[in-house]
């Protein structure tokens, strides 16, 4: 077969060199490669070390990418392998092994610790307790000298237990240390560099994320607040101190403080201006660097914002409608929420698609199953010993007669007759 491919590979070329001849020199390059890897290809059984010239007199590590299988589950993971020589003070001495990774892609003088998500390999003692620090028990080594002449596997590290400081390209260092099991002497120690791609945000970047989305989501509330291009000061007071609490570290200073406080005086002052921000592209930047969890933080903010001067107008309610979409929330979950901060008692105009949940999108099969689901929710409570939530029930029930009456053909049945 390598007999035949080799004048046919010399035919190729010949040929697309009389055609364009200026590819010519680089196809023979390849080609000559490719012909020597196939003449010098290893047999099965009989792969050749590709760092021949390693020196077995000390420890050497590496670390091979390998697919792990765990409970019928199949894992990215990390092997690391040694190679080369242990020196124990005695025979049959117990040892243990360590490995602890650094992300030097900076540089060495900018190194920063990799993280784990998992308490068991975190460092103990460390500057960093989320260090990773891999332990285990190696067993007792046969000699006072012992040398490894193969790759030999020792541990297995599933990458999702690490946590890296940035997203994307990563060069890492690993430190391999055997130590005597008692932990008071080193026997050999060895360092070596893998590159891998990480595809999370970073430990450094989700705090960096966390404090920029804090950011966003103060002028997300602003922007609520003036929607009715007024800024009234119990929003803006619930405002303040939410910034506080989330913006400010426990261990901020007056500094800090003052700063963030004039930081939010210029915002109020450019709201009180008449001026508006783009929020649909501050949700964008936030649906990329937040996850869900805190993009509900920043509606319930938001919502509580609307709810503070005791009324949500219908201009509050447009952007609140629009920055479900944007932030991309689940709209059934957004509806709960608002039911809760904001009951249909407080709304000024009473815009029936969005007090009761409906889409426009909707057909009126789906519209007309929503309205009954809202239906058996509100009718069970009618009968509630809070009359706030009575109240509120009856409100509702009224609503969706409403709505029945106009988005289906039949005519709305009495609320005696509702299903």
């Amino acid at each position: 077969m390598i007999k035949f491919l080799i004048p046919v590979l010399i035919m190729l070329i010949a040929a697309v060199g009389i055609t364009f001849p200026g590819l010519l020199s680089r196809l023979i390059n390849r080609a000559l490669g490719f012909c020597s890897k196939l003449l010098y290809r290893e047999e099965p059984g009989d792969v050749q070390d590709a760092c021949p010239s390693i020196d077995v007199s000390v420890l050497n590590c590496r670390i091979q990418w390998i697919k792990l299988e765990e409970q019928n589950n199949i894992y990215d993971a990390l092997s690391l392998e040694i190679r080369g020589t242990i020196r124990a003070p005695n025979d049959k001495c117990d040892t243990t092994l360590q490995i602890s990774i650094l992300d030097v892609t900076d540089g060495i003088d900018q190194a920063k610790v990799v993280q784990t998500r998992l308490p068991q390999w975190s460092s103990l003692n460390g500057q960093d307790p989320y260090a990773f620090r891999y332990r285990a028990g190696l067993g007792k080594l046969p000699d006072q000298v012992t040398i490894l002449t193969d790759w030999t596997a020792i541990a297995q590290i599933r990458f999702g237990w690490l946590l890296f400081p940035r997203k994307g390209q990563r060069k890492l260092q690993f430190t391999t240390s055997i130590m005597s099991a008692d932990g008071k002497h080193e026997l050999a120690n060895a360092q070596c560099l893998f590159a891998c791609e990480n595809p999370a945000f970073g430990y450094i970047d989700l705090q960096e994320n966390s404090e920029r989305t804090n950011i966003l989501a103060v002028a997300l509330a602003f922007s609520v607040s003036a929607a009715d291009d007024r800024l009234c000061d119990c929003e803006i007071e619930l405002i303040k101190n939410w910034a506080r609490d989330n913006i400010l570290e426990n261990s901020a200073s007056d500094q800090d403080e003052w700063k963030l406080d004039k930081a939010l005086e210029k915002t109020i002052d450019f709201f009180r201006n008449g001026n508006k921000l783009d929020t649909c592209r501050m949700c964008d930047e936030i649906v990329g660097i937040a996850p869900v969890a805190q993009r509900y933080d920043i509606i319930e903010l938001c919502l509580y914002v609307a709810q503070a001067k005791g009324s949500v107008t219908s201009e509050e309610l447009a952007l609140l409608k629009n920055m479900v979409g944007w932030l991309e929330i689940d709209p059934d979950r957004f509806h709960e929420m608002m039911e809760k901060v904001l009951p249909v008692s407080m709304h000024e105009v009473r815009d029936i698609e969005t007090i009761l949940g409906i889409d426009s999108a909707m057909s009126r099969e789906n519209v007309r199953q929503h309205l009954n689901k809202e239906y058996s929710k509100w009718n069970s409570r009618v009968t509630n010993s809070d009359p706030d939530i009575q109240n509120q029930a009856d409100q509702m029930l009224s609503l969706i007669a409403e709505a029945r009456n106009h988005y289906t053909t039949e005519a709305a049945p009495s609320r005696q007759n509702l299903p």
